[in-house]
């Protein structure tokens, strides 16, 4: 036994065989293969794509963000402008465990750490070494504390961007509008223009009109950063380029005294220079401040907002679509005069009603006015006598006026903004309903009810054509845009869209009328007059639901929501008008006595601006 063992082992001592040799060949040869491959894989076939995931991760590109270009009023006195907000920002690749830190930021930060380390790890996923907002708005103290732990907080940084600031608040904000991110829509269509992922843009108002003078261009700066993303140095920086500057015809000084006269009524105001077209204060209440949209707005805000009954958001002097009342009587009276239906010396009785078939239409003045003249019709505003004119004339001839005074239609001031408003004829009726027009439709509409529907700022145009000689101009905000090397861009050009359909004699006797509806003792409009000056225009009050008999004489309470809508347009000095104003009051039932007041405090301050001798609040 003891020799068989020996000759075993003397077996395993032998040089290896031949065969042993060529699979220890194989093996080797295979691994080198494998090694081989892979390094090609690596260096070849994705040698681009580690080289650029290496720049991306040794290189940071952060932007500067552009501040946005301030606007002003006519008189300089800036009204948005731009202030530092602080925003958290973090590059994903960089957090290792974004728990941790998270945890860790919440402590010093107010931060929703759950949904934080969500979104961290979902962007890691796509765009790891992108940097993103985390939080905006962050205060001071936070502020402090992030730069006080950076080092524990990789990934983390502070970055300081320009937020939109509106020093006035609620003051002329549906005219400014507001900034905010860009909605997913408006990504797409502007996506060959720059816009990115969360950039802020006008939303609404000048701030979106303007939008492509207001933007400017972001900076950016190239970062080296180690392997666990600490700063080495600045590679590479450009500059940004702010946006131009706005100033507008806007006074604030007329828009504060405008949006006090108003004070908490629902309605608004609409001023301006009746020659140019140029707005000088428009006002809309309930308003909202732009301010909350600057820093983001919670969803509770932006709810309240949206779901509110009064629509704060809604700037009504565009939108806001009212049947116009009596001072549709404007329209009325020109299309009967240069028509031949009347002269100014025409009389028509008015028995307190006028019969249409087998309905009876009241007149304002319960007993009758009697026989009644142009002038005095107006002054008084005798529905009777519309309502005659009216049926004289038919429907369709009193639109084609009504038109030519540029109501129900856009006035061009802002497209996106603004509403339609309507101006009915027969063939409107037929396509809409597909019933013919009836008469008595006519006589209703001529005193502005039915469907007829206008908006303020039309009205504006309207009353501005009577004053400025027939000049149907399109209202104008923008007095000049401001490039930041100093060149004027853009300036105010006034703009008309056509005349009036009426002569200078019948623009001439409608002024004389309109003067008596504010001067005469007998005038609807006279809570308007201003000392030493003659006004001009017309009250209105505008049926919201028919109302009975006894609901009319308020012998019974009519809901806030049922209540008569009040109006008045006017301008003055009636012999050389240098402001057109309309006011419009929902619900506030007479528009002698809810409206006119109001108009009268404007143009009282408007004058007073000019008499001081600073001449800014004319223009």
């Amino acid at each position: 036994m003891k020799s068989l063992k020996w000759e075993e082992d003397q077996q395993e001592k032998l040089p290896p065989s031949r065969k042993h040799i060529q699979w220890a060949t194989i093996v080797i040869i295979g691994v080198f293969l494998v090694l081989f491959l892979r390094l090609w894989q690596l260096q070849i076939l994705e040698g681009e794509t580690f080289e650029r995931l290496s720049e991306k991760n040794r290189i940071r590109l952060r932007k500067i963000p552009f501040p946005r270009g301030i606007v002003m009023d006519k008189n300089g006195q800036v009204i948005a402008d731009n202030r530092a907000s602080f925003n958290l920002m973090v590059v994903p690749a960089e957090v290792e465990d974004p728990s941790s830190v998270m945890e860790r930021l919440a402590r010093g930060v107010q931060l929703d750490s759950h949904n934080a380390v969500s979104l961290v790890k979902q962007a890691r996923k796509k765009n790891p070494f992108r940097s993103m907002v985390l939080r905006e708005g962050l205060r001071w103290e936070e502020v402090a504390w992030v730069e006080t732990n950076r080092l524990d907080l990789p990934g983390i940084w502070v970055e300081v961007e320009p937020r939109r600031h509106y020093p006035e608040g609620r003051k002329a904000a549906h005219v400014l509008g507001y900034v905010g991110e860009i909605p997913e829509e408006l990504l797409k269509a502007w996506r060959g223009k720059g816009y990115r992922v969360g950039d802020r843009v006008g939303r609404s108002g000048v701030e979106k009109t303007l939008e492509p003078y207001l933007r400017g261009r972001d900076g950016g700066i190239q970062v080296e950063v180690d392997a666990k993303g600490r700063h080495l140095g600045v590679l590479q920086e450009v500059s940004f380029e702010p946006g131009a500057d706005v100033v507008l015809t806007l006074d604030m000084r007329l828009q504060e005294v405008a949006e006090e006269a108003l004070g908490d009524r629902t309605g608004a105001v609409v001023a301006g220079d009746p020659k140019t077209g140029a707005i000088l204060a428009m006002v809309s209440h309930p308003s909202f401040d732009p301010n909350l949209f600057s820093e983001g707005i919670s969803a509770e805000t932006w709810k309240s907002l949206t779901e509110s009954r009064d629509h704060p958001l809604t700037n009504r002097a565009l939108m806001a679509q009212y049947p116009p009342g009596s001072t549709y009587k404007i329209v009325t009276a020109v299309a009967a005069l240069e028509e031949g239906i009347i002269t100014k010396d025409t009389p028509i009785y008015c028995p307190g009603h006028y019969t249409v078939g087998n309905r009876d239409y009241r007149c304002m003045k319960k007993e009758g006015h009697g026989w009644i003249r142009f002038r005095e019709a107006l002054i008084q505003s005798c529905d009777v006598y519309f309502y005659h004119l009216g049926h004289l004339l038919g429907v369709d001839r009193l639109a084609r006026y009504a038109k030519g005074f540029g109501l129900g239609s856009p006035t061009g001031f802002d497209p996106d903004q603004e509403k339609p408003g309507l101006i009915p004829t027969s063939a409107w009726k037929k396509k809409r309903f597909g019933t013919p027009w009836h008469a008595g439709e006519t006589v209703v509409a001529a005193i502005g009810q039915g469907y007829d529907l206008v908006t303020p700022i039309q009205q504006f145009v309207m009353i501005s054509a009577v004053a400025n000689g027939g000049e149907v101009m399109i209202p104008q905000i923008v007095e000049r845009v401001v490039g930041p090397d100093g060149r004027v861009l853009a300036s105010l050009e006034p703009r008309s869209q056509g005349r009036v359909p009426a002569s200078s004699s019948t623009l001439r006797l409608l002024k004389e009328a309109l003067r008596g509806v504010v001067q005469d003792p007998r005038g609807t409009g006279q809570r308007a007059k201003v000392p030493g000056v003659d006004v001009a225009g017309k009250t209105g009050t505008a049926q919201v639901v028919r109302m009975s008999e006894r609901m009319r004489e308020r012998k019974v309470a009519v809901p806030y929501r049922h209540r008569d809508h009040a109006w008045f347009v006017c301008f003055a000095p009636v012999e050389e008008p240098k402001i057109a104003v309309v006011v419009v009051v929902e619900h506030g039932g007479l528009g002698g006595m809810e409206a006119a007041p109001i108009a009268q405090r404007v143009i009282q301050a408007f004058l007073d601006m000019k008499r001081s001798g600073d001449g800014r609040g004319s223009s």
